[in-house]
């Protein structure tokens, strides 16, 4: 008997989905479906592969509103804050789309008598998407649309906790129209996920998720010299100035921190504030967390959801009582948040002061509502301690100086460098890790570097 995936929902713990884990028959035919597909789809015009992916992305969105219920069940959000994750694949979606025009475009050296050459962009292949539960649209859009726009086939797999987000993608490609076998999903196992990455017929691996399963990646798909994409999350700090907006800032690097009960790859997990607005900015900010609202998502007046399981819950507990064990000051008292409670995924928002890079708070992914604070006495000492990490997703300043912002950011050892904002991805911009933050990107022009392989021509006209 095959055995199958529970989605436990974070909102009340229930068997929200369950679904059988592919059998290996069933791989074998997705896999050998995606390759033969992608034969033809590589000869597609891209004129039409581009009206096929619109026509998927307004499928998606026409049923943007169950579909944004359906993440809140699947993975905790609030049910007034997930309609914004729908907007954002479509942003996204429908700018990559638009990009693949010029991305894909030959590049032709200047022109040699009696030779006609150019580079052409040509599709890699099947390529094997990994998403994750956190944001689970957002995240996949990332690598899926580019790679079909490109000529390539895509086998996609999510994470066993929003299993109906692969379900619903693919729904709005078949219903545009797109070829058998170009998208197809797979509800798989660890171990069958590492057996479809070794595949011979897989040409390229995007995966999002922890370092663990970034090494797991690069391991398998290094014995066959195939490449992989990976965005393995991160430490992200903000840096406030004390010429920044101070009201702005506090909203800011607040939400940053705690939007999606801090579940993000890219949110604030650390923030350094110069000495002669510490104070200042750490009054805002007990008072911005204490207005947050902890509960059942699918209420109305929640603006702070469950974490996704316990466990996750629990790790960061740990790192909160590590932390004051050692000295921290926590800042929000959790009776203020009754519906949080142990052995439970709701989990009251914490500030710690008092920190240093000893504690796993300041140097260790928390992905949790939860927000070190420390004060700094210039812009070198925040250069250093933003550095001081083994991640480099992002990173933000706060000041109204943007010669200042230029000058740090050219220091900061960062994919993406924010002045005023934080935890946004522009999918005009490169989206880029550095150290153990990933490698490769996605996004922008530069994103169709890696989901296609450049191909010389070479041609001699004149005998």
């Amino acid at each position: 008997m095959t055995a199958s995936l529970k989605t436990l929902s974070p909102v009340d713990n229930s068997v929200y989905i369950e679904r059988a884990f592919a059998d290996h028959g069933q791989i074998e035919r997705t896999v050998a479906a995606a390759a033969i597909a992608q034969r033809s789809w590589r000869n597609t015009a891209l004129e039409e592969r581009a009206a096929i992916c619109r026509r998927a992305v307004d499928a998606f969105v026409a049923r943007g509103d169950a579909i944004a219920e359906e993440i809140s069940w699947q993975m905790g959000r609030p049910a007034t804050q997930t309609p914004g994750e729908i907007a954002g694949f479509e942003e996204r979606a429908r700018y990559m789309i638009a990009a693949a025009e010029s991305a894909l475009a030959d590049v032709r050296p200047e022109p040699k008598e009696g030779f006609t050459r150019f580079i052409r962009r040509v599709p890699l292949g099947v390529v094997f998407t990994i998403a994750p539960w956190n944001y689970p649209y957002l995240t996949a859009v990332n690598s899926i649309v580019p790679a079909i726009m490109a000529g390539n086939a895509l086998i996609l797999k999510h994470s066993a906790q929003t299993p109906l987000c692969a379900e619903r993608m693919h729904e709005a490609f078949r219903e545009a129209g797109l070829p058998t076998g170009v998208f197809e999903y797979l509800h798989l196992s660890h171990a069958d996920t590492e057996r479809v990455i070794t595949d011979a017929r897989i040409d390229f691996v995007a995966f999002t998720g922890s370092v663990a399963g970034g090494r797991m990646v690069q391991s398998a798909a290094a014995s066959r010299f195939v490449g992989s994409g990976l965005e393995l999350g991160g430490k992200d700090p903000a840096y406030v100035r004390a010429d920044a907006d101070l009201e702005h800032a506090v909203a800011t690097v607040v939400d940053g921190a705690f939007f999606n009960a801090g579940q993000s790859c890219c949110g604030i997990e650390r923030a350094y504030v110069a000495a002669e607005i510490f104070d200042d900015f750490v009054a805002g900010a007990v008072a911005e967390v204490n207005s947050y609202v902890l509960g059942n998502p699918m209420q109305a007046d929640t603006t702070l959801g469950p974490m996704v399981r316990t466990s996750a819950a629990d790790a960061v507990r740990s790192q909160i009582a590590e932390a004051v064990a050692a000295g921290a000051s926590p800042l929000i008292d959790p009776q203020k948040f009754p519906a949080a409670a142990d052995g439970t995924p709701y989990l009251a928002p914490q500030l710690l002061v008092d920190v240093d890079h000893s504690m796993r708070v300041m140097n260790e992914e928390t992905f949790g509502p939860l927000l070190g604070i420390m004060r700094v006495a210039d812009d070198a000492q925040a250069i250093e301690l933003m550095n001081d990490s083994d991640y480099g997703l992002t990173a933000a300043i706060f000041t109204s100086d943007p010669d200042a912002a230029l000058h740090v950011g050219e220091q900061v050892d960062t994919g993406t460098w924010f002045m005023n904002r934080c935890d946004y991805l522009d999918p005009a911009l490169a989206w880029v890790g550095v150290k153990n933050s990933g490698r490769g990107c996605t996004l922008s022009s530069v994103g169709y570097e890696h989901l296609t392989r450049p191909k010389s021509f070479h041609l001699k006209t004149t005998l």
